[in-house]
């Protein structure tokens, strides 16, 4: 139930002495571990690597004392160091929340598809409160022309629409639910598993916000089986994924870039940019053009806050183009 396979098997053999088990909560200082035994809460002591839910660890008598090599990991920005904050270990597929509610938000979903895509899972946007809209058929050929590459499926935890359709798409795999507050990511739980398994709260009326409900992540078992992760929500959702992610997301400018007059085409004010003419043309929108110049960007930056090295020299060249200005500035007054 819990995902084991000969692959965490296998990982285990080689491991420190104890029993497998698998991350359900994380609770501070400790973790709600499922074992073959049960579920305990394990303690994480000071020398224990960084831990996220749906991690496979090795736990003692009171502690962790391992983890496992993960087969993926999802992670955003924090938005208070500029790391990397896990969301969620060994997952497969990235559900994207979005409620009906209120207008879908094609950057916020660029923005998690691209970490699921990072983190070598598949995205997979989950439109729920479809009950509230008349054409959904509309939003969801949006979604998928904005963003080439992901899949999207309707839903309504009022009427029970949509509900056996996704238990269907994850079967046996390890689904994690992100996306804003309010957007019935706590509902939606409580459907899937057919009773409540987690709490959940009104949205407020004028701009149909929610209260963060969910505080915690956590890992539920669902029949079929499913593994499926709870998150709470987030306003901000920083890229930690590398350029060659984010251009991976971008097929159709890659290959427009082919026919650029220069191989380092910047796609700005460069003679023959192909990618321009497109626009132009209006074969390729402005708007996901802007997008991918934009997570570029970020991608970029999050290299070099990964790479301290390279951050440094990144540094002195910039101090090296600020003193050449000054200079210039200086030489002709």
């Amino acid at each position: 139930m819990l995902g084991w396979s000969d692959r965490w098997e296998a990982l285990a053999t080689d491991a420190a002495a104890g029993e497998p088990g698998r991350v359900l909560r994380h609770d501070g200082t400790a973790v709600l571990v499922g074992t073959a035994s049960g579920t305990e809460h394990f303690l994480l002591r000071a020398t224990t690597p960084p831990v996220a839910v749906g991690d496979w660890v090795i736990v003692g008598p009171d502690a962790v004392e391992g983890v496992l090599p993960r087969s993926s990991l999802l992670a955003r920005r924090d938005p208070s160091t500029g790391g990397a904050q896990p969301i969620a270990a060994n997952v497969d597929i990235v559900g994207i929340v979005c409620g009906l509610d209120r207008p879908v938000k094609l950057g916020r979903v660029r923005r998690f598809a691209t970490l699921a895509w990072d983190a070598g899972a598949t995205p997979l946007v989950i439109l729920s409160k479809a009950d509230l809209v008349e054409d959904v058929a509309a939003i969801t050929d949006e979604i998928i022309t904005a963003i080439p590459g992901v899949d999207v499926i309707a839903v309504s935890a009022a009427k029970a629409d949509g509900m056996s359709a996704l238990l269907e798409r994850c079967v046996d795999t390890t689904l994690v639910l992100v996306g804003e507050s309010g957007a019935g990511k706590s509902t939606l739980v409580n459907a899937l598993a057919g009773h409540e398994a987690t709490r959940t709260s009104e949205v407020r009326t004028g701009d149909h916000k929610g209260r963060h409900t969910t505080t915690a992540r956590q890992l539920h078992l669902l029949n079929g089986p499913v593994r499926l992760i709870d998150t709470p929500g987030v306003r901000e959702v920083g890229i930690v994924a590398d350029v060659d992610t984010v251009d991976a997301g971008f097929a159709d400018i890659a290959e427009l870039a082919l026919d650029c007059r220069f191989g380092d085409c910047a796609h700005t004010t460069e003679p023959g940019c192909a990618v321009r003419a497109a626009v132009e043309e209006g074969e390729l929108s402005a708007e996901r053009l802007g997008a991918w110049e934009e997570l570029r960007r970020e991608a970029a930056s999050a290299e070099l806050r990964a790479d301290p090295a390279a951050h440094r020299r990144a540094d002195r060249r910039l101090g090296r183009v600020y003193r050449e200005v000054k200079e210039m500035k200086r030489r002709n007054r």
